[in-house]
């Protein structure tokens, strides 16, 4: 309680050496509010002009194209625009377009300008979605709507631009890249064809070389077989007949003796023949010729098995006929031909098939080489060939894009409120201004008052003498002159409040006309 009775007292001190020092306040507010009062009273009225305008980005094409074409984010063209409209070509253009250029004489003049331009002119959003306002003060109130005019002008035609050159530039650029590609995929085609011409032989047209290797060596050693069985066929033809008759009257059928059967000499081939087509249906399918050319021999085999056999039981029911004798060596010498041909044959595939695989054989150490750099030239081929075929894919939606922005256009500007030249001004708020002025005056005189009690201090209690001195205060004496300082105090509030009251009714004065004058453009304009 003491402490805060102590604070009370020692604001009441310092509010006593303010009024004591009042001259002060005095001085200040007469050398600040009246010049502060013409000034505001002398600052040239201010035109704003604003226009609104509303920005519809919704189009019908715009989901039908998707997927189709390449389309821009039209909310991403106004921010983009938004962010730009005030750079420095764009401000260059609005100071060109409404003459403003003409006024700067100097290179430092138009940098003002420029600079005044990017302060004064504001494009700000008005809480709804696309819905912007442009404004800009002036002097002149037709200069003001012109400036407005320029920009809203160059907000919208900014946009429409930037949309056509971006469209235009992305299609010359793919136009340029699809050329470039196409003359790479052209050079990588010609490439891949050389080289497959110039190594035709080691590359075969279906399957890689050792694969073709392998095939080669299984018709080789196929071909020494079957060429094995039919000399050993030949053989026993030619032993059949040379030799002497036996039971079977030259033929080539011979009882056994066990379980009655009967031998042909085909049984062998065709055993072989069994043995050596179950080796080829493990490698091979049905449909692989040297399977399909083993089944027709079989089969053949088998029949004229069938046939020589019937030859021999007929020959048995009519034993001792010559004539039957010697139809059965003429075609056992027939037959002898024939696999003597097939022989002759068999040995001209034998020596193709081996010069094929020394051929290759020749160049097996080159394989690898070369199917690296085949491997190395489609991989090229694909690559260029598959960023070709994007680029063409990429150049027909960049063209549908760009017929599509003929014909409707993504962004529609609406002008709500077009700029127009303010028959009333907009500023300066002189109100707010004279207050300032009025605070100003009274607040400086206030503190240079508290400044000079403060540096010469004045004892107004005696407790401040104690507090200064430590000594005790016992009693105090009044001024010999006390009636004549009691008319000097009085003459000096009276000049105080004088002076004060001029300054206020001054400040009324002016805020009344100020109150006076928006009222009268208010009736006048609405």
């Amino acid at each position: 309680m003491q402490d805060l009775q102590k604070t009370f007292e020692l604001l009441l001190d310092y509010l006593k050496g303010v009024w004591v020092k009042k001259r002060y306040v005095i001085v200040c507010s007469w050398l600040i509010c009246p010049i502060g009062f013409l000034y505001v009273a002398s600052t040239p009225d201010v035109y704003e002009s604003e226009a609104r305008v509303y920005v519809d980005t919704r189009s019908v094409l715009q989901p039908l194209l998707q997927g189709l074409a390449i389309r821009e984010n039209p909310q991403t063209e106004i921010a983009m625009m938004v962010k730009t409209l005030l750079s420095r070509p764009n401000l260059e253009i609005i100071a060109r377009e409404s003459d403003l250029d003409i006024r700067a004489t100097t290179s430092a003049d138009y940098e003002k300008l420029i600079t005044s331009l990017s302060n004064s002119i504001k494009l700000k959003s008005t809480g709804r979605d696309n819905l912007y306002t442009i404004s800009y003060a002036n002097k002149n109130p037709e200069l003001a709507k012109t400036v407005v005019q320029e920009t809203l002008d160059l907000f919208v035609e900014g946009t429409h631009g930037n949309t056509r050159k971006d469209s235009d530039s992305a299609t010359q650029f793919i136009e340029e890249q699809l050329a470039e590609y196409e003359t790479r995929l052209t050079a990588s085609e010609q490439r891949l064809a050389d080289f497959k011409r110039k190594y035709s032989d080691v590359m075969p047209n279906q399957g890689s070389f050792y694969q073709n290797y392998g095939q080669l060596e299984t018709g080789l050693a196929q071909t020494k077989l079957t060429i094995k069985e039919t000399e050993q066929q030949m053989q026993t033809l030619t032993e059949q007949i040379g030799g002497g008759k036996s039971k079977s009257d030259n033929f080539s059928v011979r009882d056994t003796n066990v379980n009655n059967s009967l031998t042909t000499r085909y049984d062998s081939r065709i055993e072989a023949l069994e043995s050596n087509l179950d080796q080829l249906m493990l490698k091979f399918t049905e449909l692989h010729p040297d399977v399909i050319e083993a089944n027709g021999l079989l089969k053949s085999l088998k029949e004229q098995r069938e046939k020589e056999l019937e030859e021999y039981y007929a020959d048995e029911k009519n034993n001792g006929n010559s004539e039957q004798i010697g139809t059965i060596a003429s075609e056992l010498r027939l037959e002898a031909s024939r696999l003597q041909s097939l022989i002759s044959s068999l040995k001209v595939r034998q020596t193709d098939y081996e010069t094929k695989l020394d051929a290759l054989k020749q160049k097996i150490d080159l394989v690898p080489q070369i199917e690296a750099e085949l491997t190395a030239l489609n991989r090229d081929y694909g690559i260029t060939k598959s960023k070709y075929e994007e680029l063409l894919s990429r150049k027909e939606s960049a063209e549908l894009a760009k017929k599509a922005d003929v014909s409707s256009e993504d962004v529609k500007f609406r002008v709500i409120d077009p700029p127009m030249a303010p028959l009333s001004p907009s500023g300066p708020n002189r109100i707010i201004g004279y207050s300032i002025v009025l605070f100003l005056g009274l607040a400086s005189g206030v503190a240079l008052a508290f400044l000079i009690s403060q540096l010469n201090p004045i004892l107004i209690r005696a407790n401040q003498l104690t507090s200064m001195t430590s000594y005790p205060v016992l009693g105090f004496v009044s001024h010999l002159n006390l009636e004549k300082i009691k008319k000097t105090n009085k003459a000096r509030l009276i000049v105080f409040l004088i002076s004060c009251s001029v300054i206020f009714t001054a400040y009324s004065l002016l805020v009344t006309t100020e109150i006076l004058e928006v009222n009268l453009y208010a009736r006048i304009f609405s």
